[in-house]
């Protein structure tokens, strides 16, 4: 890896942006025997995979993304064996939901146990979620292809259809008799950052909640930068280059590089590339749309969350905002453009997992709560507060914290258009038609030019799906490479 300003063109392939969807490509792109080089703006790689020491020495913070779901669900980090590079560490809770009162709702990766604890509730929670819970593989595949694909699996993709309708309209509560079951569902629901109930909730919910069950929401040890890690060493050892510090604001300084993927926003495709893109496809990509925001908070702790429910200390992720309809009324706060007074957070807690995240005894704190788009304001008592609802006397264990607005998000990673993690809204006509509608989206009319980043499918997260297929469009119609190269070790 080096830092450059200028750019030579003695290669094959050039990916802008080194996110987990950017390095995915490259990957891909020199496993196939083309020299490929990684330019990257900021002096360290990985976009919202990074980890850093936000807080104070020692206390190892992840930047964006911390727990894992599609890290051993998704088809590129199976294909690359991911788990056989870095170590996935498995909470026996995948998350929990912090009530009123001490109660819980508590996602154990055993789908029976977690219908035992929940109650009169128990068995309509193994009917919705069981199905797809068994077959988790099959959904990771439904979800992570694109829309316009044939399903391989069409009874799973029939009943994900069919749950995704009870929970996506009104009817939604039908199912069920208490509150926390819905609770529980709403919580992962509400990692879309939409308004509820709605088709693109509920779908964000069943496929997470399949992988909570079927497959668990994994902590890599060291930080989500181990993904990067192993990505990175990947790209070396098969020829591929890493040059940081090298912002690209125009293709035309790139040469005559066959092949230029993005992973960037559309926003930043055309403002870089813009000249070579024709006009009809440039106004469909300026009139995608970008989604409310998050504001950050990481704390770095003196011991563990002292939870009031005792099994909420051993879940990876948190899911903290109270009922259902609470939940619901703070999204719909934040959709109607305005800050949540008892807002959702989502929090982790991966130094259970991970001792070496903090110094003995200490602990870390991811947490994240959703704000209207392009807010500046500062969201650490806000969500200190909503914590501390559930585990009273956490104030007290924080020796320090580190805040990010909406605003900082987008300045740190300008992928997060005014603060959106998603890089575009997760809405049902965005998720068809990402960012245009195409049976390959990847692929821009330009000659060479391909968009790689998570505003294509299958959409948020860190799953290297959207690099991988823009890298296996672009082997195809540049190169004439039809046969996929192997990615494994």
């Amino acid at each position: 890896m080096g830092a450059a300003a200028d750019f030579d063109t003695d290669v094959d392939a050039v990916v802008v942006g080194s996110g987990p969807n950017g390095l995915a490509a490259a990957v891909t792109l020199a496993r196939a025997g083309l020299s490929v080089r990684v330019l990257e703006r900021n002096a360290t790689i990985g976009g919202g995979a990074r980890t850093a020491e936000s807080t104070l020495p020692g206390f190892l913070h992840d930047v964006c993304s911390a727990v894992h779901p599609m890290a051993l669900a998704s088809g590129f980090f199976r294909r690359f064996r991911l788990q056989e590079r870095i170590e996935l560490r498995l909470p026996e809770v995948s998350y929990g939901h912090p009530l009123d009162g001490g109660r819980a709702g508590i996602a154990y990766r055993d789908i029976d146990r977690t219908a035992d604890a929940l109650g009169r509730d128990g068995a309509a929670w193994k009917q919705l979620m069981g199905p797809l819970s068994a077959h988790a593989d099959e959904v990771a595949q439904f979800a992570g292809s694109p829309i316009l694909q044939i399903p391989r699996h069409p009874v799973t993709v029939a009943r994900f259809g069919l749950r995704a309708l009870e929970q996506g309209l009104p009817m939604w509560n039908a199912r069920f008799r208490e509150d926390v079951a819905p609770a529980m569902f709403t919580g992962v629901a509400a990692h879309s950052i939409r308004p509820m109930p709605s088709l693109a909730t509920a779908g964000a919910a069943l496929s997470l909640g399949a992988y909570a069950h079927g497959r668990g929401w994994p902590v890599p040890v060291g930080g989500s930068q181990a993904i990067i890690d192993a990505l990175a060493d990947d790209l070396l050892a098969h020829g591929g280059e890493i040059v940081t510090d090298a912002e690209v604001t125009d293709i035309a300084a790139l040469g005559d590089v066959r092949a230029v993927l993005f992973d960037t926003s559309p926003r930043a495709l055309l403002r870089i590339a813009g000249d070579r893109l024709p006009s009809g496809y440039a106004r469909r990509l300026a009139r995608f749309r970008y989604g409310n925001a998050v504001a950050k908070v990481d704390f770095a702790l003196s011991g563990p969350v002292p939870w009031t429910n005792e099994e909420l200390r051993r879940a990876g992720t948190l899911h903290v905002g109270g009922t259902r309809a609470e939940i619901a009324s703070a999204e719909a706060d934040v959709a109607a453009g305005r800050h949540s007074s008892a807002p959702y957070v989502l929090a982790a807690q991966p130094s259970i997992l991970d001792a070496g995240r903090a110094p003995a005894g200490g602990h870390v704190l991811w947490a994240y709560t959703h704000v209207p788009r392009d807010s500046s304001i500062d969201q650490t008592e806000t969500i200190t507060r909503q914590i501390e609802r559930f585990a009273p006397g956490f104030r007290d264990l924080v020796l320090a914290t580190s805040s990010k607005t909406a605003q900082d998000m987008e300045n740190d990673n300008p992928n997060y258009i005014l603060g959106d993690i998603a890089a575009g809204e997760a809405s049902m006509s965005q998720l068809i038609a990402r960012p245009v509608l195409s049976t390959d989206p990847w692929r821009t009319p330009a000659k060479g030019v391909y968009l790689a980043s998570s505003s294509t499918p299958p959409g948020p997260g860190v799953h290297g799906l959207a690099g991988w297929y823009a890298a296996r469009s672009a082997l195809r119609h540049e190169f004439g490479i039809t046969a996929m190269p192997s990615l494994a070790p």
